[in-house]
């Protein structure tokens, strides 16, 4: 059976909700020349950054990315 890819920009944005949790700085986004990927990028960048900042646990950070 084959697996269905995923949407880039939900890919986009979970990458970018685990470079945060990594500790990664904004400025790490790697899609400089598309810049609907960067704004995807971002926008899970900053939900990391916000659930890191609330107090998230490790548990719930990779709970998170599954369901992503």
């Amino acid at each position: 059976m084959k697996k269905k890819k995923k949407d880039l920009t939900s890919r986009a944005f979970s990458k970018g909700y685990q470079a945060s949790i990594q500790g990664k700085p904004l400025s790490a986004c790697p899609h400089t020349v598309n810049s609907n990927m960067a704004y995807h990028w971002a926008r899970g960048w900053r939900e990391g950054r916000e659930d890191f900042w609330s107090g998230f646990k490790q548990q719930a950070f990779q709970q998170k990315v599954i369901n992503l």
